[in-house]
């Protein structure tokens, strides 16, 4: 499947009243949504012990640095920073109110150990697991019941090194579902922008059961043969806004889902709607699986 980059001119907005959306000159953006917030709270990964060397597992630095973000509760939220380097850790939750931030240069890098990745049970809406019954191994980038949270920054990186996880899936060595890049479920006010997604084990932006989401400025990137690394999934959600963003994977680009097959017809939710800026028309559609 070619590159594809999704702007202002083909603008894809899901669930997005057009009373939401502003003009500017003669495009409409809807991006204004959720508006970008200035944390004066600054940390950095540095100060947790985190190291930059590509080898070294700052695991422990990120669930630190977030640990203290969530429970210091800081007035306006706090910024995680994180500065030029190579960021080697395993999976790790996100918090409210806080913003990722990745310097030009920072690179945050999933851990190959999938021995420890954790676990957690599938999704309502996709039953029995997506891939493997049982469960599904949680997001690289996790978020569950979150409200105002940022990831964004100079066009740093989250590489997911997703080449162990593709060849499992392709010798049938799976254990579970694989898990996304990023991914917010039960979520709100979350922006994605200005950063780069590298090699995803499976999809690499995936909101669920969440509302006032944008996604822009951002670049996707995956071999073309890499299974199953679509772009971005809005799923069960609504009011996306995703625009002015570069995407090159093995799948599908942008695929909007509401669950997977006779799962998430039973589980229903939501209804979903498309607006189309060329001549304003708002239209209603129910997607009641996705079928790949």
């Amino acid at each position: 499947m070619p590159p594809f980059l999704l702007s202002l001119l083909l603008l894809f907005t899901i669930s997005v009243p057009f009373s939401s959306c502003i003009a500017v000159g003669e495009v409409i953006t809807c991006s204004g949504i959720v508006p970008m917030k200035y944390r004066n709270d600054k940390i950095s990964i540095a100060d947790f012990g985190g190291v930059g060397d590509g080898k070294t597992l700052n695991t422990k630095a990120f669930r630190e640095a977030i640990y203290r973000i969530q429970h210091l509760r800081r007035r306006g939220g706090s910024l995680l920073y994180i500065p030029p380097g190579v960021y080697l850790t395993e999976s790790f939750n996100l918090t409210s109110h806080m913003t990722l931030y990745l310097a030009r240069g920072a690179v945050i890098k999933a851990t190959q150990d999938t021995w420890n990745w954790p676990l957690i049970a599938p999704l309502p809406s996709y039953g029995r697991g997506r891939e493997r019954a049982g469960g599904r191994y949680m997001s690289f980038i996790h978020g569950d019941g979150l409200r105002d949270v940022i990831i964004t920054g100079e066009n740093g990186t989250i590489d997911g090194q997703g080449d162990v996880w593709w060849d499992m899936w392709r010798q049938r060595t799976l254990l579970f579902t694989r898990p996304n890049l990023v991914e917010f479920v039960n979520s709100s006010g979350i922006i994605i922008s200005n950063v780069i997604f590298h090699n995803s084990p499976f999809w690499n932006i995936h909101p669920v059961y969440s509302s006032n989401v944008v996604i822009r400025y951002v670049t996707i990137l995956a071999p073309l043969d890499s299974p199953n690394t679509d772009g971005i999934d809005p799923d069960s959600s609504s009011n996306v806004c995703i625009e002015d963003s570069y995407i090159s994977t093995g799948d599908d680009l942008v695929a909007v889902k509401s669950g997977w097959d006779e799962y998430g017809i039973a589980y229903g939710r939501p209804k979903l709607w498309h607006h189309y800026p060329e001549d304003n028309r708002i239209i209603p559609v129910r997607w009641n699986s996705n079928r790949k």
